[in-house]
């Protein structure tokens, strides 16, 4: 059974912007940008990316792989709202105790709208 404010998110209309001419046009999806920091071990970058996104842990370690490789890499993309979560997400995976000195500092991540 829905509660009055759970049938009022499930009634409400995907989030637009107005166009040149007045027509709503969708919002353009964001990006989770992950940031390369030499502290954390690709166990904890791994283990996190399988916890936040659902990933395998093989995709977990190419991602781990291309922060490390290029500084940064978008580790995943969709609406503002999922984009923000998911990078509160990866900043609240606590503490990497992988490392022979724990990291408790969370993870360089911040989101940017996609291009297009």
């Amino acid at each position: 059974m829905q509660s009055n404010s759970q049938a009022a998110v499930a009634d409400a209309p995907a989030r637009t912007t107005q166009g040149a001419r007045g027509k709503p046009r969708p919002q353009p999806p964001y990006a989770v940008v992950v940031y390369n920091d030499d502290e954390p071990t690709f166990e904890y970058v791994i283990e996190t990316f399988m916890k936040v996104f659902g990933y395998p842990q093989e995709k977990g370690f190419q991602l781990a792989r291309e922060i490390h490789a290029r500084g940064r890499a978008v580790v995943w993309s969709g609406s503002k709202e999922v984009a923000e979560l998911k990078r509160d997400q990866v900043r609240g995976a606590g503490t990497d105790f992988y490392a022979s000195q724990p990291v408790t500092f969370p993870l360089g991540v911040d989101i940017e709208p996609m291009p297009g």
